[in-house]
């Protein structure tokens, strides 16, 4: 049986040699130690994996941008530098060190805006690092014209988001690959009130292939992720 090994993002090339370092002076030191810095270099390679996904194709779908458990869905007012006053559904997806963490565009559309935002690395699970952390922020117009948002947010331990791969303005489709925060973090979703949600708190994702929302309209009134809780089965899940 033949084994397939995820291959590794190019940005994880420098820790993993780093930690592979680290380790062959530790057998020196130590056997002990030794095997523990080969477990951790083997972690690292296996935080920086990059796995091959499948996206479902259709432009009112949003597809999670981030793998990880999602932590919250509420109404809120979005940042300012997403230029929305109107409330916007938040969902906000945490992503713990074991899960991969290449970030994907969630719809077919085009990349509006752009903002980095230096700040703090509060642990990404809590509110305030929605506003307080470092964080990048992607706008984009999606071709069924709608108004979006995803937030990459640092973390505790991550300190460093990757340059995004692509540029303002560019065509992007549901799926791409668009940048990674380094060990441990956050992604917050912005969608319009009224949005069809279709997962619920408590959920796993996969970035590029679990569907969290259908575009086409509701009622503003309805708050259609009610519905769902933490016992909803993710169909999306492999």
């Amino acid at each position: 049986m033949t084994v397939k090994v995820p291959k590794v993002a190019p940005e994880g090339y420098p820790f993993i040699i780093i930690f592979a370092l680290v380790t062959i002076v530790l057998f020196v030191v130590s056997s002990t130690l030794g095997w523990l810095g080969l477990i951790l270099t083997f972690w690292c390679a296996s935080f920086f994996r990059d796995p091959e996904r499948t996206t479902p194709v259709h432009d009112d779908l949003v597809i999670s941008p981030a793998d990880g458990l999602i932590l919250k869905i509420h109404e809120v007012n979005p940042p300012e530098e997403i230029g929305i006053s109107d409330k916007m559904i938040k969902i906000s997806i945490f992503m713990n060190v074991f899960n991969v963490h290449i970030n994907r565009i969630p719809c077919n559309g085009t990349l509006e805006n752009i903002n980095y935002i230096p700040g703090k690395f509060f642990n990404a699970s809590l509110d305030k690092a929605s506003t307080d952390n470092e964080r990048q922020i992607f706008t984009m117009n999606t071709n069924t014209g709608h108004k979006i948002a995803f937030v990459q947010i640092a973390g505790l331990i991550a300190r460093r988001i990757v340059k995004p791969f692509v540029g303002e303005n560019a065509e992007v489709t549901s799926g791409e690959k668009i940048s990674l925060i380094r060990f441990g973090s956050r992604v917050d979703l912005y969608l319009p009130l009224g949005t069809n949600i279709l997962v619920g708190e408590g959920q796993t994702t996969l970035a590029g292939e679990t569907i969290i929302a259908d575009l086409k309209s509701t009622a503003k009134s309805e708050l259609s992720y009610q519905v769902f809780d933490r016992a909803t089965p993710d169909i999306n899940q492999r």
